[in-house]
């Protein structure tokens, strides 16, 4: 069974950077055709994708982010982690680590998520 598992702080100044680690347990960050995700839900709206990296380690970015999203991974601790620059109070959200499955185009495990809060 792979479980996913999002750690960071809860709480980030305004114009900081946000960094939370996802690690992965039952399975390998690296294997074919799955796609390590971030999504984010901020408070009364739906999921915003945020980026993935690819079992090969490339990566993508939504375009309305892109200028300061950096997803990265530690192949030795089976972990991937996202961090979002100049955050801005707009940045508060529940953030969800997910796995994608390339071929499908459907997320088959998803993280419990984690409450992030910008403050001014």
């Amino acid at each position: 069974q792979v479980q996913l598992q999002e750690s960071g702080p809860g709480l980030v100044k305004a114009s900081q950077t946000l960094s939370l680690t996802c690690a992965v347990s039952g399975g390998s960050i690296t294997t074919n055709y799955y796609y390590l995700s971030w999504i984010r839900q901020p408070p009364g709206k739906g999921l915003e994708w945020v980026g993935y990296i690819t079992y090969s380690g490339s990566t993508y970015y939504s375009p309305s982010l892109k200028s300061r999203t950096s997803i990265s991974r530690d192949t030795s601790k089976n972990q991937f982690t996202l961090q979002l620059s100049s955050v801005t109070p707009e940045d508060t959200a529940v953030y969800f680590c997910a796995r994608l499955l390339g071929a499908a185009a459907y997320y088959d495990y998803w993280g419990q998520g984690t409450q992030v809060t910008v403050s001014s």
